[in-house]
């Protein structure tokens, strides 16, 4: 199954997580992130506010 990114909804070409691509836990619940979104939202991520904030 490809990975899904949780905030835009690009898949992913590969079945396993691409290593460009990030992880978090919110409220429990992990979520996938695609390596734009991730770069675009780097500072919000180590910032450790939720996706939501973005």
């Amino acid at each position: 199954m490809a990975a899904t990114c949780d905030f835009c909804g690009r898949q992913s070409d590969d079945e396993n997580l691409p290593l460009t691509w990030t992880t978090a836990v919110e409220n429990g619940r992990r979520r996938t992130f695609c390596d734009v979104c991730s770069r675009e939202h780097l500072r919000a991520m180590e910032s450790k506010l939720d996706s939501e904030w973005w």
